[in-house]
């Protein structure tokens, strides 16, 4: 059994989106997002964030799941309001940006339009 916490479906690959990738990095925004910050973003429908996220719950974008291994301290709350956080795919237990979860460093997820963003807790 694993615990949902969030889970949203991609409506949008922004154009800039790469350029983050390459710096194994992606911003989540839901479609809330102003338009001056589409092109950096993995777009989203809102959903609710059912529980608070922390290390060691599990992020699974399209099917490939990630340890999540730290959680900054506004990651929570961007979350719950703008469906924001910045993903650093890195293996780091912190960050200094308070926006900002860092989960196991392994190869990015394959990004599609329909795909699920989701945080699950393992039991």
């Amino acid at each position: 059994m694993m615990t949902k916490k969030y889970e949203a479906k991609i409506t949008e690959i922004g154009e800039e989106v790469d350029v983050f990738i390459e710096e194994n990095m992606l911003v989540i925004f839901n479609d809330t997002v102003p338009d001056s910050l589409r092109s950096i973003g993995v777009i989203h429908e809102r959903a609710d964030l059912l529980d608070k996220v922390m290390a060691g719950d599990v992020l699974e974008i399209n099917g490939q799941r990630y340890e999540i291994l730290f959680v900054g301290s506004k990651v929570n709350d961007t979350l719950d309001e703008i469906g924001h956080c910045t993903i650093a795919f890195n293996g780091e237990t912190e960050a200094s940006l308070p926006g900002t979860m860092c989960v196991e460093k392994k190869a990015l997820p394959n990004l599609k339009v329909g795909s699920a963003i989701r945080i699950i807790k393992p039991e």
